[in-house]
């Protein structure tokens, strides 16, 4: 099993080039293709939401001004893809033929008209894997919009690229275990980087266990797969669960964690905090999230 096909919706955020990199990292691991998609905001959707009072001259230059702004970002996304093709030993490829020609890691880039969430997460059904720009871009919040359509409406996992581009991926793993269908779910997502890495941590903490099998199982559960991986709580750091969970991955060098993402609410997460929400504001290492 390997990541053949990854995803990457680039919507012309600051870190859309860190990735960039990141997925073509990814790509040369597993000798697979990484499809840029960037979603251009359709002029035709903006009509519904001009509301009463307007008049069709109104509603037309709304309609026009959109399709500028739209264009003109699609334009400097495109711009930014081409940059980093050039000169890097990547085969630009738009089918499945000329990929397996090509026998390396491939890429491609288009851009389409529509909404993007739900593009994005239909779209990602088709993939391995999406690869998502670091939500905490500043420029605006597409980034994460992309990346909770993905969590939430694909049932692939979402690897979040971090700020800077990293050095290596998947060499040494850290896995968050807390017994829900989450945490399930992203270790069996992240098997592949499991069976390919150096070594293997499961975090855990009995303030982050949730009702279901402990980290015991869970090395069971591994076992069976043939990975040997080391246990070790963590504790957190100023009450903060996500923290600590940070903190024990770095103490371990690690180059990918992989967790399970929103085991509470994302609403309750956003208004009172929680390990998902800090670890996507804090990571400054690739991370692997599966819901």
């Amino acid at each position: 099993m390997a990541y053949r096909r990854i995803l990457l919706p680039l919507t012309g955020t600051s870190a859309g080039e860190a990735a960039l990199h990141t997925a073509l990292l990814t790509a040369r691991i597993w000798h697979s293709h990484v499809h840029c998609i960037h979603v251009r905001v359709d002029a035709r959707d903006v009509a519904p939401l001009a509301g009463e009072g307007l008049s069709g001259a109104m509603i037309e230059e709304m309609m026009a001004a959109t399709e500028r702004e739209s264009g003109d970002r699609a334009s400097r996304v495109q711009a930014l893809f081409d940059r980093f093709v050039e000169g890097r030993e990547v085969v630009v490829a738009t089918s499945a033929e000329a990929a397996e020609k090509a026998d390396a890691a491939t890429i491609s880039f288009a851009s389409v008209a529509g909404r993007e969430e739900d593009l994005v997460a239909q779209q990602s059904r088709l993939y391995d894997m999406a690869v998502v720009p670091h939500p905490d871009a500043g420029e605006d919040v597409s980034s994460s919009d992309a990346l909770h359509a993905i969590l939430f409406d694909s049932g692939r996992p979402v690897l979040i690229a971090p700020r800077e581009p990293p050095a290596t991926i998947g060499a040494r793993v850290c896995c968050a275990w807390n017994g829900t269908a989450e945490s399930s779910a992203a270790i069996a997502a992240a098997l592949p980087w499991l069976h390919r890495a150096d070594a293997v941590r499961i975090l855990y903490s009995r303030d982050y266990q949730r009702r279901g099998p402990d980290v015991k199982g869970i090395l069971s559960y591994l076992r069976w797969h043939n990975i040997t991986a080391e246990p070790v709580e963590f504790s957190p750091v100023t009450r903060e669960v996500g923290a600590g969970l940070l903190g024990a991955a770095r103490d371990f060098g690690a180059d990918l964690l992989c967790m399970g993402a929103y085991s509470h609410s994302r609403i309750r997460q956003l208004i009172l905090g929680g390990v998902t929400r800090h670890v996507l504001e804090n990571a400054d290492m690739p991370v692997m999230m599966c819901r």
